[in-house]
């Protein structure tokens, strides 16, 4: 197990307290970062149909999964044989039917049929046929909306938990050195991150790593003017910028991080940006302290942007903890204007300063930690423009 017995006790404690409070009898979580932080089930079975189902009074969740994936639910979990609830080879692409119709089965075995349902209704994977097949196949059920529950008792992180981070971001900060190292002029931008992956993989002498819940992005030249963007074939060419934003990964846990490399003499006006966007930076981090909130650190933050006329409308910032593709943001606190979530200790945030500028960008972030008297980042890694 990745955790002791006792911490998986004490997080289902959490989500049964705020399923009482959102009167939830049943919570059915289809989210594969949730399914993991209840039951410790990893393995890349999340293409398919897969939940974990919590009772308000039962001593552990169940987990769903096909019978091709039940040896790694009873390998990788906690849960009692019994609680490990596996679904016939035969209900995989046979349209209509489909897993969700034997996991109402098993609700209605349990006469859990007309209790009151949580469903993650914005989650990855948990499709329109997921839902319909509940709704059809539960009637007398009153469904709900489950909000994320299980993502807001994530926000606050044990002592397990950023250990398991700190680890990620030593092998995030050596990926990122390997990133500058090997972009270099005539070089293609599909062998550069092909040493960057072989990094992260690698790790440390003390800890290897895993895949990233997001591959490594790479926009280049014009493309940094744009977000979300991955290697090409094209050879990186003198005078142009490339935004490196990676992740090392440990134990699904995350510490990203994000910087710019520019290759030959840059223009002013990236210089210039660049030292705003580190004033900014540091300026929302300086704030980020127990009592004080998401929305504090966005105000700080975007002053420094309207000093220097800066226009940025996306949001620059959002707890992080587990991912799982496509994603390692937890859903939940954004560094946003008007967003009044307390930080409090312990709580871990991806700090990210994209600024884009027509045809051309810049960007530099920090993966955060509020600690009892004032944050911590996870990484070491130089914030200035890195120039070849």
């Amino acid at each position: 197990m990745d955790f002791t017995l006792k911490e998986y006790k004490t997080r289902l404690l959490n989500v049964k307290k705020s399923m009482q409070d959102k009167g939830i009898d049943l919570l059915i979580s289809h989210d594969t970062a949730n399914m993991y932080y209840l039951t410790g089930y990893d393995a890349w079975s999340f293409y398919y149909a897969q939940c974990v189902l919590v009772h308000v009074d039962l001593d552990q969740p169940l987990c769903f999964v096909r019978a091709q994936d039940s040896g790694g639910a009873y390998i990788k979990t906690y849960l009692k044989k019994e609680n490990i609830i596996v679904y016939d080879e035969n209900y995989i692409h046979k349209w209509p039917k489909h897993p969700y119709d034997y996991l109402v089965e098993i609700i209605k075995q349990k006469k859990w049929d007309k209790l009151s349902v949580g469903l993650e209704m914005d989650t990855h994977y948990f499709t329109a046929f997921c839902y319909e097949k509940i709704k059809q196949g539960l009637p007398n059920a009153k469904i709900k909306d489950s909000n994320r529950l299980v993502n807001w008792v994530r926000l606050i992180k044990s002592d397990a938990e950023i250990n398991y981070m700190k680890s990620a971001s030593e092998i995030t900060e050596n990926a990122m050195l390997t990133a500058m190292k090997v972009i270099n002029q005539g070089v293609r931008q599909c062998d550069a991150v092909g040493e960057i992956q072989k990094s992260l993989f690698y790790g440390t002498t003390d800890v290897g790593g895993e895949y990233a819940s997001i591959t490594t992005l790479l926009p280049t030249g014009a493309g940094t003017a744009a977000s979300h963007l991955t290697a090409t074939q094209d050879k990186f060419k003198n005078g142009e910028s490339t935004i490196v934003e990676l992740s090392g990964c440990v134990k699904r846990y995350h510490s990203p991080l994000a910087r710019t490399v520019q290759l030959g003499k840059p223009e002013q006006k990236k210089v210039d940006a660049m030292k705003a966007t580190i004033e900014a930076l540091n300026a929302g981090i300086n704030v980020t302290k127990p009592g004080n909130t998401a929305n504090d650190v966005a105000q700080e933050f975007w002053k420094v942007l309207d000093k220097y006329k800066i226009k940025k409308e996306s949001r620059t910032g959002y707890s992080i903890g587990i991912g799982y593709p496509p994603d390692w943001g937890e859903h939940t606190l954004n560094i946003y204007k008007g967003d009044m979530t307390e930080l409090k200790p312990n709580i871990t945030f991806h700090m990210i300063a994209v600024m884009q500028f027509g045809d051309w960008g810049v960007e530099a972030s920090e993966s955060i930690r509020v600690t009892e008297n004032g944050n911590e980042l996870f990484n070491n890694f130089p914030k200035e423009l890195y120039i070849k």
